[in-house]
């Protein structure tokens, strides 16, 4: 029994460091963020851009962060025509027919989904988050915000701004998207609190990643019995 018990003990220790190493690499890759964007809090309390950029920027903006990502906006599927139609068929020349007649129905609009477009420059600055790409340029003003939401892998955002109708976003790979999220939480406060608030809240953030680092899991072997 001894052998099983240890068997599945090593088994189940294998999973357990599987999710230590991906837990480990999520927090290693936090620290860093943070660490990031302390630094360009600091250049931004300076009033200087963190990033070299071409942006024609208002009075007092800050550019703070820029990545690449996928501009995509609200739009609808394919539509499709739901009815029946009704004709006589004429014969022309031999073998081939000619229709004539009318259809009647309805076109039905296809479902609202979000349109992927082209692939630009993203700008996360102290008042807005801006797309430059050769077909489309957008912001998304923080004077104007009413939210966002974010895909479950950081990876796709969805920005609500009161001037626009539509909503729309930016998609970024994995390591942008992770990146974006922190840096876009810490702009929103810069513009309501300052930037001297949003240095505090990173200090905060990384004294309590340090106590939450993640522990190795423990080797439980059962030992041997002995024989009679």
């Amino acid at each position: 029994m001894g052998f099983i018990a240890n068997w599945k003990a090593k088994r189940a220790y294998k999973s357990a460091m599987e999710v230590y190493d991906a837990e480990l690499t999520d927090w290693q890759s936090d620290i860093e963020i943070f660490q990031k964007a302390r630094d360009a809090f600091l250049l931004a309390a300076k009033g200087e851009d963190v990033v070299v950029n071409q942006t024609i920027q208002k009075a007092g903006e800050i550019v703070l962060w820029t990545a690449q990502g996928q501009f995509h906006e609200a739009g609808r599927g394919a539509g499709s025509f739901q009815g029946s139609s009704q004709g006589l068929s004429i014969p022309v020349v031999a073998g081939i027919r000619y229709r004539v007649g009318a259809t009647r129905g309805t076109y039905v609009s296809g479902d609202p989904i979000q349109k992927y477009a082209e692939v630009g420059d993203v700008l996360l600055t102290t008042q807005r988050v801006l797309f430059n790409g050769m077909f489309n340029t957008k912001e998304w003003a923080f004077s104007k915000w009413n939210g966002a939401a974010a895909s479950a892998d950081e990876t796709d955002y969805i920005f609500h701004v009161s001037n626009r109708q539509k909503t729309s976003g930016v998609l970024f790979g994995a390591r942008d998207g992770r990146e974006f999220n922190r840096f876009l939480s810490c702009a929103l406060i810069a513009a309501e609190y300052g930037i001297d608030r949003v240095i505090k809240e990173i200090d905060k953030n990384m004294k309590e990643l340090e106590e939450d680092k993640p522990a190795i899991p423990p080797l439980t072997m059962q030992a041997p019995k002995e024989l009679e």
